[in-house]
Formats: structure tokens, C-alpha cells, sequence
């Protein structure tokens, strides 16, 4: 035994072994059992094909569901991505003093529980005229707001939490990528007379593409799987006329309070696919697939 674990040839096999039992039970099986079940009506025991998508093209919540889910991630990738790597640049900026102290501020949120500040950004945004929100509303002579009732304002609150909780996390992402750059090239586009400005567009920006693409790929997926941030908000997966309801959250009332799991796993691949699909995309546009063959 002792030289079967010894051997050169059988010890990378046993290394592995633990990472690929893991992926075959708590990945790969669970997808296959998700498949079968997405082809099934599971409260009836019947095998019904393609029937749970084809009901997906017509169901009008899915659809706004999907719709909710595409519009929250496209609202943060345009905030939780130009601004944590401006944010990112004055950090790593000479000029800035106590940076890491900075550092440790923005990072805060990232550490607090989504429950714990979904609780508290839903009583910040409550109805009553005391509510932190609608105080602020007061002081420019503005009434109360019902801010989660309504399609806009519940979507404002929605994207609050999400650049309060992801922007430090962001941050440090390009804080990263970008002390990954030789100095070298400041100094010599300074010498060349280079503006702060010049320096970003053509040295920071450039280089710190592989760090953006990252952030993009996983932005894109936490955006579109958004659901704890919702149900937090509005105190449950119930919000009015569905206005904070995500694809995610159109699984869980399948699947967990209808117990309709066949179809909810169906929503789960839709979901699976759209991901793939707009991630595939970015990559092909970003030229990261080019990259990789060079």
C-alpha cells in the first residue's frame, strides 16, 4: 500500500482524487438530475419534453423576471466598473495619502451580511416621513415617497445596495491590476510630458484590460443571479406587480413554494444559457478568445 501511494506515477492520480469526486457529486450529478427534472412535470410524474421551455416563451412573469434581472445587471455593470477603477487609480495615485485606510473603509460592506444590510436599506427607504430617504426628500421640500412601490424608485434602491455592498470589492480588483503595472512606464510617459489623464487612457486603461475583463465576466453572472439583495429589500419574493422579482427568485417560487421543481429547473438552465450566452459575447468583443490563442 505504502508504495502504491509513494509512486510517481499513481500520486498525482491520488491528489486529484478529492477535487474530482467533489466536482462528480456536488456538480455534475446535480446538473444531470437537473436535466431529467427539467424534462418532467415532477407534481404529476409525468415526462412532458420540451414542455416546461416551451411554457417559459409565454410565461409573462418569467419574462419580466428576465427583463429585471438584465436591466440590474446592465445598471451595474455601468456603475460597480468605471467608477471602482477611477476610484482604484486615486488610491494608487501618489497623491493620495492614507490609502490604506481607505482601503479598509471601502472594503466594510463587502464583510456585512447581505441580510443584515438588505434589512437596513429597506427601513432607510420606508414610506413613513421619518424613513432616512424621505428626510432627506424633506429638506427640498419633497413629500414622502413610496420608495418600493414603484417600478423606478425600487429599481434606484435595488442598484444603492449593490454599488454600497460590490464597490470596494471592485476596487480591489483593479487596485490590483493595477500595481501589477511597472512604474517604469509612468515615469517615461511623465518624462515625455504626459498628462495624469494621458496615463490612464494609454498605460492604465490597456493594461489593466485583463483585470476588466474579470470583473466584467463576474459581474455579469452576480448580476443576472441577483436575488438575496431583492427578497431582503422587499421583505420576502413578493414585491408589488413582481417590480423586484429576478430570474432567480422566479426559481425559488417555482421550486421552493410551489414545489413545481421540474419547471423551476428549467428556469435554472434558461438562466444557465443566458449567462453562457451573454458572457460568450463580451469575451468575443473584449478579444479575449484572440488573446488566449496567441
Amino acid at each position: 500500500m505504502k508504495k502504491f501511494f509513494y509512486s510517481k506515477k499513481i500520486a498525482p492520480y491520488v491528489f486529484i482524487c478529492p477535487f474530482v469526486i467533489t466536482v462528480l457529486l456536488f456538480w455534475l450529478v446535480p446538473i444531470g438530475n437537473g436535466v431529467l427534472l427539467s424534462f418532467q412535470d415532477v407534481l404529476k410524474e409525468q415526462w412532458v419534453g420540451f414542455d416546461n421551455y416551451s411554457r417559459l416563451l409565454t410565461d409573462t412573469i418569467f419574462l419580466k423576471a428576465l427583463w429585471n434581472s438584465f436591466k440590474y445587471m446592465v445598471g451595474t455593470l455601468l456603475l460597480l466598473i468605471p467608477f471602482p477603477l477611477l476610484f482604484a487609480s486615486l488610491l494608487n495615485s501618489k497623491l493620495m495619502k492614507k490609502a490604506d485606510i481607505f482601503k479598509s473603509i471601502y472594503f466594510i460592506p463587502a464583510l456585512t451580511s447581505v441580510v443584515v444590510a438588505g434589512t437596513i436599506f429597506r427601513l432607510m427607504y420606508g414610506e413613513a416621513s421619518t424613513s432616512l430617504f424621505n428626510q432627506v426628500l424633506g429638506y427640498f421640500g419633497i413629500g414622502p415617497i413610496k420608495w418600493l412601490k414603484g417600478a423606478g424608485t425600487s429599481f434606484f434602491a435595488l442598484l444603492l445596495l449593490a454599488c454600497w455592498r460590490w464597490t470596494g470589492v471592485n476596487i480591489l480588483y483593479f487596485l490590483a491590476g493595477l500595481q501589477s503595472i511597472p512604474s517604469e512606464l509612468y515615469e517615461a510617459a511623465s518624462i515625455d510630458g504626459a498628462s495624469k489623464w494621458q496615463q490612464f487612457k494609454k498605460i492604465s486603461m490597456p493594461l489593466v484590460k485583463p483585470t476588466t475583463v474579470y470583473v466584467l465576466t463576474i459581474s455579469i453572472y452576480a448580476g443576472l443571479s441577483m436575488f438575496i439583495e431583492s427578497s431582503m429589500l422587499f421583505k420576502g419574493n413578493n414585491s408589488p406587480n413582481n417590480i423586484g422579482l429576478t430570474i432567480v427568485g422566479y426559481l425559488y417560487r417555482q421550486g421552493v413554494e410551489k414545489r413545481a421543481l421540474g419547471y423551476a429547473c428549467a428556469v435554472g438552465f434558461i438562466l444557465l444559457f443566458v449567462v453562457m450566452a451573454v458572457n460568450i459575447v463580451q469575451l468575443k468583443i473584449t478579444g479575449t478568445f484572440e488573446e488566449g490563442r496567441e
